[in-house]
């Protein structure tokens, strides 16, 4: 006699949980998403994780990748088209750091 309730009791808790479940998914999905830009200010020595950020690419990435996003963000951003002139040179200072051409960089030996 016991075993019958208990197993429509489980039932209707696994109903109820999956209904909870499913109602936090319909929840997850409708929230607004993240930002995808770096939000943050500029440190005063700039890393391969910050150049890495403002391109929007990882730190390993490939000349290619680099050379994409430095153009990508560069049109978004350019002076001559109402950009800022320092933000342009971050911008570049990123792409250098990168690319291994700057003498600051972490992974430089000197």
């Amino acid at each position: 006699m016991a075993s019958p309730l208990i197993v429509g009791t489980a039932i209707g808790g696994a109903a109820l949980g999956a209904r909870q479940l499913i109602r936090s998914w319909q929840a997850f999905k409708a929230a607004p998403r993240i930002r995808r830009f770096y939000p943050g200010g500029f440190e005063t020595t700039m890393t391969r994780r910050e150049a890495a950020l403002i391109l929007g690419v990882r730190e390993s990435a490939v000349i290619e990748k680099i050379k994409e996003a430095h153009r990508r963000v560069m049109v978004a951003n350019h002076p001559d088209a109402g950009g800022s002139h320092f933000l342009a040179s971050k911008i570049n200072e990123a792409k250098e750091i990168l690319m291994g051409r700057k003498k600051g960089s972490s992974d430089s030996p000197f």
